[in-house]
């Protein structure tokens, strides 16, 4: 998740939330409530205009809008939060709409955050497995770094071979290490962009000089390097593949552990029955449930009460094998802090 904060004034103000994964989609579950003003840039059916009495056909336009939430579920298809209420803020007024918010969405909350939202807001933020994206792009000579942001691209540095305090003047050499000096700190995820062959130079002698965030870098070929060279990553769908490998890296790291456990007879639960016992114990450390059953109200009520015990609750995507081994055992399973004695 990532969130922006606006002024809180006595606890009530404006945040807006960015959800990045499904779990995020389960925070949002539990931050927003009937009351709170929700704004989004949603789809909303207009008459299209005509010259007769009667338009023959409604389209969908995109349009700013603040709804008033009423009532807030998971989508019956497909994993998605939906907001329903009456809107205050733009066009229809009065009307009611629903707001579906999937990964990947924005949206802004106006609210009185309590202590314990906010606390859920930083707990999903640090639980991010994205971290801030970054995308380097580089010429020959020439390359700058990018911070992406909810609103677009922040120039974070340019760099020009030689331009370093006793760099040799149009030294390759020198300048792969300030790029180095710049990337080696990055956590997040990494995309290198530019023409040519010198992104594939740069990778390698990164990795040479031990830098783990070209060990993990993901290397796009655009025409150009600066603003034009990200706007051509965003359009090639290059952040939505990125995101979706790292997500499922998580997942399969997570179901590894939950199988290994299962096959040495370790620390873990799985199954509605066993996953119970254990949450009854106070045992649980990561609860991991199936997207399939985010609308079982059982299941929920059990989750709730393994996250107020302060288990981590991962949701994994049934559309993926991780996923898939999950709903075969279940839909649910735990990793436990001691093996139960039964």
């Amino acid at each position: 998740m990532k969130a922006e904060y606006g002024e809180l004034k006595g606890g009530y103000g404006e945040i807006r939330l960015f959800p990045e994964s499904i779990d995020d989609l389960w925070h949002l579950r539990h931050l927003i409530g009937p009351g709170d003003l929700v704004f989004a840039t949603t789809f909303r059916s207009v008459d299209a205009a005509t010259d007769k009495i009667r338009p023959e056909k409604v389209e969908k336009r995109p349009v700013r809008l603040g709804v008033r939430v009423e009532r807030v579920e998971f989508s019956e298809h497909g994993v998605r939060l939906r907001l329903t209420g009456i809107i205050e803020h733009g066009v229809d007024a009065g009307a009611h709409h629903t707001i579906n918010v999937e990964t990947g969405f924005e949206i802004s909350v106006i609210r009185h955050w309590r202590p314990v939202d906010l606390e859920r807001v930083e707990r999903a933020v640090k639980a991010s497995v994205y971290g801030v994206i970054h995308i380097l792009t580089i010429e020959e000579g020439e390359a700058e770094l990018f911070r992406l942001r909810q609103y677009g691209p922040e120039s974070v540095i340019t760099i020009t071979s030689g331009s370093g305090k006793g760099a040799e003047t149009g030294s390759r050499t020198a300048f792969f290490d300030q790029l180095v000096s710049h990337v080696q700190d990055i956590s997040g995820p990494l995309i290198i962009a530019g023409p040519g062959f010198i992104k594939d130079d740069f990778i390698k002698y990164a990795k040479s000089r031990a830098c783990a965030a070209a060990g993990r870098a993901v290397v796009v070929e655009t025409r150009r390097i600066g603003r034009g060279a990200v706007q051509e990553v965003v359009g090639r769908g290059a952040l939505e593949k990125l995101m979706d490998d790292l997500q499922l890296s998580r997942e399969v790291k997570v179901m590894d552990e939950v199988l290994v456990r299962i096959a040495q007879e370790g620390a873990v639960a799985y199954g509605i029955r066993e996953v119970r016992e254990a949450i009854g114990y106070g045992a649980v450390e990561q609860v991991l449930v199936s997207d399939t059953l985010l609308r079982d109200a059982p299941v929920m009520h059990l989750i709730e009460d393994a996250e107020a015990m302060r288990a981590t609750i991962i949701v994994l995507s049934s559309q993926f094998e991780p996923g898939e081994r999950l709903v075969a055992l279940g839909g649910l399973a735990a990793l436990l802090r001691y093996k139960l004695v039964t």
